[in-house]
């Protein structure tokens, strides 16, 4: 359904939520998501983190965009039952982050895996016939060791990542970058332990996030509404998701959605 009219944008507050592993269609989607509130000029944003990490790329470019954004909205981030790596990475965009005390994060740093299943292939006589432009083009190659070379190659390119990594999360948070690298060695710790280091700034939940953005940006916490932004899902699972809302609850779930439109069609909605 569309509505013909649009939420009160600016006494509310957007919420974009990030689950799973970060790769290529999460960065589509929350950079969408991030030129909404942009563009529907949104004084506050509640940024829910809950993602064992993902690609370097991608990450970057969402940190990069909440950098942009926070000069006009205040953004906190919270983070929920995990949020580590990439989830760290996105999180240190915004300029307040809040954690449950038991929330896992951490892992900061930057890792490459291949497998080396040559001595498998040799027992049931697998073997393989290369043909390359370079000497480095198959490499991490499953069927061979690595030489000394390619090692090389690898762990410049991993100690690049990681370099940057560490000075994004010391940038974000106003750390010392050598503070940073003593507990950047791919450990995770809690929010408890986070707090304690510098990497969030409070512990609470996600209301207690919520209540925080209000304040930040001078609503009313207990009257502003907190809207979720996100791509509108397929009419069937629409009506499936609420019938079984309806299922669980036993009665009329009551809800408002507001979809935006681009040359007549839907793009977007908002959920409180």
């Amino acid at each position: 359904m569309i509505w013909p009219f649009k939420p009160r944008t600016s006494k509310q507050i957007a919420r974009i939520e990030i689950t799973g592993a970060i790769a290529s269609e999460t960065r589509k989607s929350v950079l969408k998501a991030l030129e909404i509130v942009k563009e529907r000029k949104f004084p506050a944003l509640l940024l829910r983190i809950d993602s064992p990490g993902g690609t370097v790329g991608d990450s970057q470019e969402i940190y990069e965009a909440l950098k942009r954004l926070r000069d006009k909205v205040k953004i906190v981030a919270s983070f929920g039952n995990i949020s580590a790596s990439g989830g760290v990475y996105i999180g240190v965009g915004a300029q307040h982050i809040m954690a449950n005390p038991g929330t896992i994060t951490g892992s900061i740093g930057v890792i490459l895996r291949g497998n080396n299943l040559e001595r498998l292939l040799d027992k049931i006589g697998v073997s393989f016939q290369v043909i390359k432009s370079g000497p480095y083009k198959d490499i991490l190659s499953f069927d061979r060791e690595l030489t000394t070379e390619e090692h090389q190659i690898l762990q410049e390119m991993i100690d690049t990542s990681y370099h940057q990594f560490v000075t994004t999360v010391a940038e974000g948070r106003n750390l010392d970058v050598e503070k940073v690298k003593s507990f950047a060695d791919g450990r995770i710790f809690t929010g408890q332990q986070a707090l304690e280091l510098g990497v969030v700034d409070r512990l609470g939940t996600e209301e207690d996030a919520r209540r925080w953005a209000a304040e930040l940006a001078g609503l009313n916490p207990d009257k502003a509404l907190c809207y979720t932004i996100e791509e509108p899902k397929s009419l069937l699972n629409r009506v499936l998701s609420r019938n079984q809302s309806k299922s669980k609850i036993g009665t009329a779930i009551n809800w408002l959605e507001f979809e935006l439109t681009t040359n007549g069609q839907p793009l977007w909605l908002y959920r409180p």
